[in-house]
């Protein structure tokens, strides 16, 4: 996987989030902020990183989020360790 490929996996993730009521309060909950100070921090490198922790916290989060890509959950867990420097192999 690469880093585009990450980026665009965890960009999606945000998507989805963001189309999830419930998802969208425990990410605000869980970061301690409101939406507009989720705007500012989804302009950092980091958030990508933020997005994907945030799904692999709870197995149902990545189940969904993954049967809404169409991909194998592994994909999820690879794209994180990319986006945070690890070789994932």
């Amino acid at each position: 996987m690469t880093r585009n490929e990450a980026q665009d996996l965890a960009d999606a993730g945000f998507g989805h989030i963001a189309g999830d009521p419930e998802l969208v309060q425990a990410m605000l909950d869980q970061a301690g902020a409101d939406p507009q100070a989720i705007r500012e921090m989804a302009k950092r490198p980091e958030f990508a990183v933020f997005v994907l922790d945030f799904l692999m916290e709870n197995d149902q989060r990545v189940m969904d989020f993954a049967q809404a890509q169409g991909i194998r959950p592994e994909r999820i867990q690879m794209a994180r360790a990319v986006l945070g420097g690890f070789d994932p192999f």
